[in-house]
């Protein structure tokens, strides 16, 4: 074994060590649609009195991450997103109408004396130790309070601490109140002045010894002291500000998901993953025997480096990330028929010694394209992860992750056990086991038939732009329908307990004031709503209504999109796809020069306008997961499209002399196994999720079904004779 192998099974076992421990310590944390539970996105508002900024959303998010808390839920998600939105995750609450409720009110900021004991009037409530403290009426409240910052003073002692500037009569109070407690003796527990948020003591200081009695603290300032950190001296002052400068918030997103749904997601996940991975298993040993079940071996590898990672980083696992997932699966192959094309070349057609020599050279002629074409679905993965949001970015972090770990896997993992394997004695008397010593079904019939498949570049593009049209003509005819969440709205999803009549649910819908609503059927006992936006009370309504007319039904995923939310989704929307478009052209226009990134991003439109017109011809909405889909596609549609030109640059430089559709036809032949073995351990997976993955992660399925035949399609029969057209003029080679 060479140093440099020495090297990377070094590596490769130290990788796979790691990810084994962090599998086995660190648990995956489940989304809110895979666990059950209720996510509600709030955005604070701007009032004359405070601007809804960065800061004054902080000082939200503390009020509300003590509210939450108050609610008793386990393992709740509070986060800011943006400037002025608050996410919260309630895993295990099945009614978001309290939970909205508690998160929406304004905040309560009160500063109180705590009375002697004999005082009758007064209320107690446990202080911040727990322990009972005794209150009297509120002396001030938030509205008096400017300003409270958590500051360090190394000089006089203090440390870390909490100043307070009042403003307006609030300084006249403040005074009386600090008076007033300074007249009791040093110690007493009268001498504490109590601040409450929300009937919850957060801080009770005493008065300095050094305050008079009857005049107290006069220049409306003050600072509490304590043993103080920094994290709990600003988070003090985060909750004394945010009782301070209230901004209203409103609900502009709520997803509710029933536990049984997302534990018939995970089952059926698991169960299309299963059996996708092992057709796809079972297909890649049977077209390349040894090297297949080492590439399988690697794929397994693949999986718990990916399981790893995500558990590492923290990242929930959502449905669409889950669908990711097992896609990734299929697409893990992708590098690993690279190589071994690539080696079957080398050892066929140029007679190679050795099964690892041919190896050895497949995987360094194989690793511009491999590099290519995974930094192509990176982009697409990146976008989905900063302009998405929800489930869909999960998505876009799983099929990050899973590029990563695919290109770990085929060029570190794979290269490792196949150049062990490649160099035992029998497999180097016996070359046919390894796989690689013969041509291949599809290259064999390729090379002895010779087609001439770019002969006629324009009929094959009159073929694609007929699809074209035909698809595109039922964005006109049936028009396209946009999920809730680019439009806004109501969408709730029942399990009733027998079978009932659409019209009837119609009819209950239009009574309640909603006459424009959708009433779909799924099953037998499935039930879907959408509508525009409701309130939760009427959402009560409209669900006992359904209850009444099927005898029973259990509502299984309720989401709220409001339609401000909804605008600024489909704008995010269409900036993704623009983004995605122009990204690609830019990338491959500099990796393959221009000739090649016009025709491979045509190719991609074409893709988009066939997948968007199909759905819109099957009457399925185009919502946040189908766009995670269409993304995908343009990753994968790329990846076709970057394999090809990477060959077609690599004959031009070795053949300068040929005119140029005699370079593009040959390097379409030559990449037409790779596409084809590649397609099919990706449908192989995917068929097992559409057909086994619930009606969740049907439309999801078979958007990328189709987005995968049509670019297998649009690389060879689009872009390849578009490159012919536009590169009479033969490009330079890149």
């Amino acid at each position: 074994m060479t140093r440099s192998a020495r090297v990377r099974a070094l590596f490769a076992l130290a990788l796979l060590a790691l990810s084994l421990y962090v599998a086995v310590t660190v648990p995956v944390r489940l989304g809110l649609d895979l666990r059950g539970g209720t996510q509600i996105v709030l955005e604070t508002r701007s009032t004359p009195a405070a601007e809804a900024d960065r800061e004054a959303t902080d000082r939200t998010l503390e009020v509300l991450r003590g509210r939450i808390d108050a609610l008793g839920i386990a393992e709740p998600t509070l986060v800011r997103s943006g400037e002025n939105r608050i996410i919260a995750e309630l895993p295990g609450v099945q009614d978001p109408r309290e939970a909205a409720d508690v998160l929406g009110r304004t905040a309560q900021l009160t500063f109180h004396p705590v009375p002697a004991a004999g005082d009758g009037t007064a209320r107690t409530l446990p202080d911040e130790s727990g322990a009972p403290l005794r209150l009297g009426p509120a002396a001030l409240t938030g509205e008096h309070v400017e300003e409270a910052a958590a500051r360090f003073d190394d000089r006089g002692g203090a440390g870390w601490h909490v100043t307070v500037d009042f403003e307006g009569d609030g300084r006249d109070r403040w005074a009386r109140l600090t008076g007033e407690a300074a007249c009791r003796p040093a110690g007493d527990p009268s001498r504490r002045i109590a601040i409450v948020l929300d009937d919850k003591v957060i801080s009770s200081p005493q008065v300095d010894p050094s305050v008079a009695c009857g005049s107290g603290i006069r220049d409306g300032a003050t600072r509490i002291t304590g043993s103080f950190g920094p994290e709990e001296a600003r988070e003090l002052s985060l909750l004394i500000n945010g009782g301070a400068l209230p901004v209203p918030v409103e609900t502009v997103e709520q997803r509710t998901v029933g536990p049984t749904l997302g534990a018939e997601a995970i089952t059926a996940s698991a169960w299309a993953a299963a059996i996708g991975t092992a057709l796809t298993a079972l297909y890649v040993i049977v077209v390349y025997r040894l090297m297949g079940l080492l590439a399988v071996l690697a794929l397994a590898c693949y999986g718990l480096v990916s399981y790893a990672a995500l558990a590492a980083l923290g990242a929930a696992l959502t449905l669409p990330g889950l669908a990711g997932f097992v896609l990734a699966i299929g697409m893990a192959v992708d590098a690993n028929v690279l190589v071994f094309e690539r080696a079957r070349e080398e050892y066929t057609a140029r007679r190679r010694p050795s099964a690892r020599s041919a190896l050895t050279a497949g995987f360094r002629n194989a690793f511009s394209a491999i590099a290519d074409s995974n930094i192509t679905t990176l982009i697409a993965a990146a976008l989905l992860f900063f302009l998405a949001s929800g489930p869909v970015r999960g998505f876009g972090v799983t099929l990050g992750i899973g590029v990563l770990a695919s290109m770990f896997s085929a060029l570190v993992i794979t290269r490792v056990l196949a150049e062990f394997a490649a160099s035992r004695p029998r497999v180097r008397r016996s070359p046919q086991l390894t796989g690689i010593a013969t041509t291949g079904a599809v290259r064999e019939r390729l090379t002895r038939r010779d087609p001439q498949l770019l002969r006629r570049p324009r009929r094959w593009l009159a073929v694609g732009a007929t699809v074209l049209v035909l698809a595109g003509a039922g964005m006109v005819v049936r028009g396209v329908g946009l999920g809730v969440e680019f439009t806004g709205g109501r969408l709730i999803e029942y399990a009733t307990s027998s079978p009932v009549d659409a019209d009837r649910v119609r009819t209950a819908l239009d009574e309640a004031g909603f006459p424009r609503a959708v009433v779909q059927t799924s099953d037998a006992t499935g039930l879907t709503l959408r509508t525009e936006p409701m309130s939760n009370a009427q959402e009560a309504q409209v669900t006992s209504a359904v209850r009444e007319l099927a005898g029973g039904a259990e509502k299984v995923r309720d989401e709220l999109v409001g339609p401000s939310l909804g605008e600024e989704l489909r704008r995010n929307a269409l900036v993704a796809l623009a983004v995605a478009l122009g990204a690609q052209l830019l990338y491959l226009a500099a990796r393959f020069r221009w000739v090649f990134g016009t025709a491979a991003v045509a190719a991609l439109a074409h893709d988009v306008v066939i997948l968007v017109g199909v759905f819109a011809w099957l009457g399925k909405p185009l919502d946040g997961v189908f766009l995670a889909a269409l993304l995908t596609v343009v990753g994968y549609s790329v990846n076709d499209s970057v394999i090809l030109f990477d060959r077609v640059r690599e004959l031009a430089g070795r053949h300068p002399e040929k005119p140029w559709p005699d370079v593009v036809n040959p390097a379409v032949l030559q990449t037409l196994p790779r596409t084809v073995n590649t397609g099919m351990g990706a449908a192989l997976v995917l068929t097992a999720l559409a057909v086994l993955g619930g009606s969740s992660l049907t439309d999801f399925a078979l958007a990328l079904l189709i987005g995968i035949a049509v670019g297998t399609y649009s690389s060879v029969f689009t872009a390849a004779p578009l490159a012919v057209l536009l590169g009479r003029r033969r490009p330079r080679s890149g």
